[in-house]
């Protein structure tokens, strides 16, 4: 409508030389096509444009996925090796717990650097990128279609906290499911420092190595060895990571003046870090323990006969705080990948022109 007016305008204008005239419809045209542009809805930074949407956001959950999991990577190794260290005491001296090697995140830290080398810090991390590929991908992509398509928004455009309850609980126990063979391969390669300082042959010698050994000795069901609580922690840490950050962020943005920014990705993400580390915790050091435990030629544990069986004889033999053992490595891994993970997400779906999340 404003090129229209222009136009006539244009029509009736007045002017002494056929040169003035050209200049003032060349800057009359000029100002309408930047009056159309700053009102055109595809420079918004929240329009779908990408032709693949679903392929786009899986690709970009991954990318984000990969770049906080380098970053936070000896977190995650610190927090395993606290976790095992109980159960290999009471596995070698017939029930009476070891004295602990390490004590805390920092002592744990420095003792590998100091004994087997600053790189160990990121041993295992191929195969938990890859993990991370498949289960970051496939969770974030879940809970949006869900949210979007399936359970749905309110009237309002409000996602209810009971839908989001669900949706991240399903996303995150379909990607864990999907993903749990990298996670035992990871898991396993993260012990690989400690059994060579206990003097015990290695296990595995490679991402690859591993995964044929696992089906070796177990078949293809060992890949799937201690999915029950890998699984369960993943639909907790989800329920706490997913539902948290979404609740908040659209808490904030109804809420308060803080507009659709990194300073609201960057508090939910911290809100979602610290509630997930409670609710995963449990479910980390059961998980752990589970899928680094020996196996006999049928893939069956030696130690454990579930996940149930374990929680009884951790809490019975370390007591209940042995859940939540290596609880603040973890909080402190989740709280730097959350808050590194949805800055970079976001940003990324910004750039590509994808709405936010």
């Amino acid at each position: 409508m404003k090129i229209l007016s222009i136009h006539k305008y244009l029509r009736y204008e007045i002017s002494f030389t056929r040169h003035q005239v050209a200049v003032n419809t060349n800057l009359l045209l000029i100002t309408a096509i930047t009056w159309e542009s700053e009102e055109s809805p595809a420079m918004s930074p929240v329009q779908e444009n990408s032709r693949w949407p679903r392929v786009s956001k899986f690709t970009l959950s991954a990318c984000a996925a990969t770049v906080a999991e380098l970053v936070t990577f000896p977190l995650d190794l610190t927090k395993t090796r606290l976790q095992i260290q109980g159960e290999g005491g009471s596995r070698q001296h017939g029930g009476s717990v070891q004295p602990p090697k390490y004590r805390g995140m920092l002592s744990t830290a420095m003792g590998i650097v100091r004994e087997e080398g600053p790189l160990k810090l990121w041993q295992g991390v191929t195969p938990a990128i890859y993990r991370h590929i498949v289960y970051s991908g496939g969770r974030m992509l879940a809970y949006e279609q869900l949210r979007e398509s399936v359970l749905g928004r309110s009237e309002n455009g409000i996602f209810p906290v009971w839908k989001a309850v669900i949706g991240s609980m399903i996303s995150g126990a379909l990607g864990q499911f999907i993903a749990s063979p990298t996670d035992l391969v990871k898991v396993q390669m993260q012990m690989e420092g400690r059994r060579r300082l206990e003097g015990k042959p290695p296990r595995v010698h490679g991402v690859y190595h591993a995964f044929t050994k696992i089906i070796a000795e177990g078949g293809i069901r060992g890949l799937w060895a201690g999915w029950v609580p890998n699984v369960q922690r993943a639909a907790l840490v989800n329920l706490g990571d997913l539902m948290t950050y979404d609740t908040v962020k659209h808490f904030l943005l109804r809420n308060t003046s803080i507009p659709d920014n990194s300073i609201c990705h960057g508090l939910a993400s911290i809100c979602s870090g610290l509630v997930a580390a409670i609710m995963g915790t449990p479910a980390d050091v059961v998980k752990t323990r589970v899928m680094n435990q020996p196996r006999d030629s049928n893939g069956r544990g030696l130690l454990y006969k579930s996940s149930t069986d374990c929680l009884v004889q951790s809490v019975r033999k370390e007591g209940f705080f042995s859940l939540y053992k290596g609880f603040l490595p973890t909080w402190f891994r989740m709280a730097p990948w959350s808050l590194t993970f949805w800055l970079t997400f976001e940003q990324m779906r910004r750039a590509m022109g994808i709405s936010s999340f």
